[in-house]
């Protein structure tokens, strides 16, 4: 029986290729939309699966080819809409502000006034961000807490989110937002600290840890993440906010060490201290009860067994990685 078809926006980004891979896995008939060529297989996990007969890509980007993206839509009528395309780094988005705020607000916001106006659309699903809050340092919040974005990339993302709040009181636009932090898993790009701490530290090179990791971040596995999106795309109330979180919460100092640990290494030979990013948030706790209570959701996979993942990935594909590049690359 088919579970819909889907339109995922941003397929080849980590989140987005790991949700792809689990819409195959549900029997889904999914279109990729993303403005870049496919990277190396080992950062796509929808290619580590046999089942990819049901997906179709497209290489469009969301700034310039909301008119083809369109059409695509209109001659495909998907079910479902899910959009993790964005740009999505918080540090560099000092650089080029403007960057981020075309691309995340009024790129973001044109594709809305196009989407809204489908009536065939049953879910429209906004992957935002919990950097909209600012720091929470305060203890785990919910979904009702107010923004206090204290980056531009946050408040682009929040610009569009409040947007977005008035497409669904004034149209009724059909939109669930989920929030999530801290995502990992195999696949992620190595400019995360993750997978940038395992491959560092087995090429043997120091690894920068931004003011001594002391920012608190709940970690949580992209497989417990992907579940809980395809539970709101199908169920989610239109309108409402949703938290993905663990609730487990570790400084990044921590996480790192226990990365050491896990590879026999130390952790003063392998870690650099460097100044800390402008604007940087020192915790990020979400409450996620909301979705737990409605859904029935749980993260199932602890970070322990996550982390083992990861550096299995790391092991499998590490002659891959040494060509790949460690740090982000912006792309306008």
């Amino acid at each position: 029986m088919s579970s819909g078809k889907i339109v995922v926006l941003g397929s080849n980004s980590f989140s987005g290729a790991s949700f792809v891979r689990t819409c195959l896995g549900r029997g889904a008939e999914v279109i990729g939309v993303s403005r870049s060529a496919e990277p190396h297989a080992a950062f796509l996990p929808y290619r580590w699966t046999d089942r990819t007969t049901s997906l179709r890509l497209f290489q469009y980007d969301i700034n310039h080819h909301l008119d083809a993206i369109m059409a695509m839509i209109d001659a495909e009528r998907p079910d479902y809409v899910v959009n993790f395309a964005a740009q999505s780094m918080v540090g560099e988005s000092w650089k080029n502000p403007e960057h981020w705020f075309r691309t995340n607000v009024v790129s973001t916001i044109n594709l809305h006034e196009q989407l809204r106006r489908r009536d065939f659309l049953r879910r429209y699903v906004h992957v935002t961000t919990p950097e909209v809050y600012g720091n929470n340092a305060s203890g785990p919040i919910t979904e009702n807490t107010p923004f206090n974005p204290s980056t531009p990339y946050a408040v682009s993302r929040a610009a569009a989110d409040m947007s977005l709040r008035t497409f669904f009181d004034a149209y009724g636009f059909p939109v669930v937002f989920t929030r999530a932090a801290n995502v990992y898993g195999p696949g992620q790009p190595l400019y995360r600290i993750i997978p940038r701490a395992m491959f560092f530290i087995r090429q043997g090179r120091r690894l920068g840890l931004q003011g001594g990791g002391q920012s608190i971040r709940s970690f949580i596995h992209i497989d417990d993440v992907c579940s809980a999106t395809w539970a709101l795309m199908k169920e989610g109330r239109p309108g409402e906010t949703y938290h993905i979180s663990t609730d487990r919460f570790v400084t990044i100092h921590a996480l790192v060490e226990h990365i050491c640990d896990m590879l026999g290494a130390s952790f003063a030979d392998c870690v650099e201290i460097t100044a800390d990013r402008i604007g940087k948030d020192p915790c990020y706790a979400l409450d996620s009860s909301k979705l737990r209570r409605e859904f029935g959701w749980k993260d199932e996979i602890k970070l322990e067994q996550g982390l083992a993942d990861c550096l299995a990935w790391v092991d499998l594909y590490q002659r891959a990685l040494e060509g790949q590049a460690t740090d982000y690359i912006h792309k306008p």
